[in-house]
């Protein structure tokens, strides 16, 4: 799937005055991708991310997802495309902690009314083959309170594959975590990518963005791209 933003802005109210969280971004993401966007706290990182995965609206421009303007859809459709075609991975998990991680898994496809995969497995099955991958067949049944901050990421990363989607959004997926659990996380996403899917994280740190394929960095609401000094250190090595 192919992401493309054009003159995105986007502004807030502030008392008597506008506040420009984004000004004109221009962004074009191709499918497979592996896109890194860093910056200061308050640059707008996040508030782009909101915007690309179609949780929020932008104040001017437009995105496409393929051939399709999203500023063009109604908020019924807005919400199949979000459940149906992007993962959301977050810093603080977002996991709810009535449920289990079995059960937090199974939410999205839920709410989009798929009991069943292509394959014909049912939808228990599949969460269940997901959590394994991740490692945490032993933990289906505990609920968040009874999970490490690690394994609270990876139950929310199965929550973001349940629906098979093609674009993964992860908002400094590491920020929670210590180092141990930050190199476990980012080996799971860099995985996912190599398999095909559209990667892109917001992150305030180097060392995780120097592992994507492109660096595009947030000041004061621009964008603009960045060496990446990881793949520069590859091609000396």
């Amino acid at each position: 799937m192919k992401l493309q933003a054009i003159n995105l802005s986007k502004k807030y109210k502030g008392g008597k005055s506008n506040v420009w969280a984004l000004k004109n971004i221009n962004l074009e993401v191709e499918k497979g991708e592996f896109l890194a966007i860093i910056g200061h706290s308050g640059a707008g990182k996040s508030t782009l991310l909101h915007l690309l995965g179609v949780l929020d609206s932008p104040s001017n421009g437009e995105i496409f997802l393929d051939d399709t303007n999203i500023n063009l859809l109604n908020t019924y459709d807005k919400a199949r495309v979000r459940n149906k075609k992007i993962g959301f991975i977050f810093q603080f998990y977002h996991l709810l902690p009535e449920f289990t991680a079995l059960e937090n898994v199974m939410l999205p496809a839920k709410i989009r009314r798929s009991e069943a995969s292509e394959t014909g497995c049912s939808l228990k099955d599949k969460a269940k083959d997901i959590l394994k991958r991740l490692g945490l067949e032993n933990r289906m049944s505990h609920h968040p309170s009874e999970l490490s901050g690690g394994e609270q990421q990876r139950v929310a990363i199965a929550r973001a594959l349940i629906n098979e989607p093609e674009l993964l959004l992860c908002d400094e997926p590491t920020g929670n975590l210590d180092s141990q659990n930050g190199k476990v996380i980012m080996n799971i996403l860099k995985n996912l990518n190599e398999e095909g899917k559209t990667l892109i994280i917001v992150s305030h740190q180097q060392g995780i963005a120097n592992q994507a394929h492109q660096i595009l960095e947030m000041k004061d609401g621009k964008l603009s791209k960045k060496e990446n000094m990881g793949a520069i250190r590859k091609v000396l090595l």
